[in-house]
């Protein structure tokens, strides 16, 4: 939602704005020396993004292309889903995706406003049903009955796993940061358009929560659902029509796939600033914006053909597809931890933050704080697997893919990206219109 902001790609923006604030130069939140954190420290933590929003676009397509495979299974109970169809649906999503990003970059701000439209009004469009139409539980049913199903030994620990999967849903308000070098006075855009974004939201997930809670009255049928989502089978016993459930449905896909579309252009401008500095193998290729297109053509080229390649490990082993999906969860959390720590820092030491257009003020290190406390916790348990017992199948290989990124990115650095790569306060002068 932080993205529907009216932009045009223009590389050269960095010289319009004076240096004032870590999101000011389009990357990954921490970016300027005064900061903290060495060049080693920053270059693994774009790694981890860079990797972690690639995969943001393919998780996304793959809910939706899912999605369309539970409303096959709703409408034709023989359907017997294969994960080839799976790929073919991830790639359809992405190839859309990438299409308006190249083709429709221009109307793309004014296009996500009908989707802004419809991402609010169709929350209303299906609680009101299943408020009206679907059974209900009394208050302290929906309120205080927990249920562990995940064969954890504490309530607790079962309540913060399960928690993981809401918590998806409430990352990535970042992704307009990312392209800050295309938005018109950023510095105070941006900040408004996120704490919109987050607030309308919180209020809205508010909505769906409760209204989950006070109509999921038989959890165990909706678990064991052939469409293999609870939320359909839901729909679907609440409306008692697979047409109005394919409606329903259809909401939920269409946002997601707008939703592919902003995290495209979030990948692309990660991989091209970083390539702007030269992070990245053929950084002089990724970097490039052709004369005409005003897009960084070659970076968003990239994130296709990464997206087409992820979505086919999904034919050999969805285990790997999920491992290398999940990254962007332990990911995105780290670069939140590391960014808030260090202004953090500053304010505990006392030293001056640089100056800015959009501040906090007196309540900023109380924030810190309590964001910080919100996120380590978060960051722990998004390791743990779903649930217990653990086998190959249900091992969550996040940490795999997190210490494997971050050990590539390291060896990467001191091998010889320590000669070239510069961090972006260095070079903010620099022009790569090619």
């Amino acid at each position: 939602m932080a993205e529907k902001i009216a932009h045009t790609f223009h590389p050269d923006k960095l010289d319009n704005e004076p240096e004032w604030s870590a999101v000011e130069v389009t990357e990954d939140i921490v970016v300027e020396d005064k900061y903290q954190g060495t060049s080693v420290d920053r270059s693994e933590m774009r790694w981890l993004l860079a990797i972690g929003w690639q995969g943001a676009i393919v998780g996304l397509s793959f809910v939706a292309g899912t999605i369309v495979q539970g409303l096959i299974a709703l409408h034709d109970p023989t359907y017997e889903p294969q994960q080839w169809h799976g790929t073919l649906l991830v790639i359809a999503a992405v190839t859309i995706a990438i299409s308006v990003n190249v083709f429709l970059s221009k109307t793309l701000p004014i296009a996500e406003i009908p989707i802004l439209i419809l991402h609010v009004l169709g929350l209303f469009a299906i609680i009101i049903p299943l408020l009206v139409m679907g059974p209900k539980n009394d208050a302290r049913t929906a309120l205080l009955t927990v249920t562990n199903s995940g064969g954890w030994q504490t309530t607790g620990t079962s309540f913060m796993v399960g928690l993981l999967s809401a918590l998806s849903s409430m990352m990535g308000f970042d992704c307009a940061v990312h392209m800050s070098e295309e938005v018109k006075n950023a510095s105070q855009t941006l900040p408004k358009a996120i704490l919109w974004g987050a607030g309308l939201n919180a209020i809205l997930g508010y909505l769906c929560v409760f209204t989950l809670c006070f109509t999921m009255t038989d959890i165990p049928r909706l678990l064991d659902s052939p469409t293999g989502f609870p939320f359909l089978q839901l729909f679907s016993d609440a409306t008692g029509s697979n047409a109005g459930t394919a409606v329903m449905a259809a909401i939920i896909i269409i946002t997601l796939i707008m939703a592919v579309v902003s995290e495209v252009a979030t990948a692309s401008r990660q991989i091209w600033a970083f390539a702007r500095d030269d992070g990245l193998p053929f950084s002089k290729f990724l970097r490039r914006v052709r004369p005409g297109w005003n897009i960084p053509l070659n970076a968003l080229w990239i994130s296709f053909a990464f997206g087409i390649v992820i979505a086919l490990i999904n034919l050999g082993s969805s285990v790997a597809l999920n491992a290398i999906v999940s990254l962007t969860i332990s990911a995105l959390l780290s670069s939140y931890i590391l960014s808030i720590g260090c202004l953090l820092s500053k304010r505990l030491r006392g030293e001056a933050l640089p100056l800015s257009r959009f501040s906090l003020g007196k309540y900023g290190m109380a924030m810190n704080i309590i964001a910080l406390m919100f996120l380590f916790p978060f960051f722990i348990f998004c390791f743990f697997p779903t649930a217990r017992p653990v086998d190959r199948e249900t091992m969550n290989w996040n940490i795999a893919m997190f210490g494997g990124i971050t050990i590539f990115a390291t060896v990467w650095y001191l091998l010889g990206g320590k000669e070239i790569y510069r961090p972006p306060v260095l070079i903010q002068n620099r022009d790569f219109v090619e």
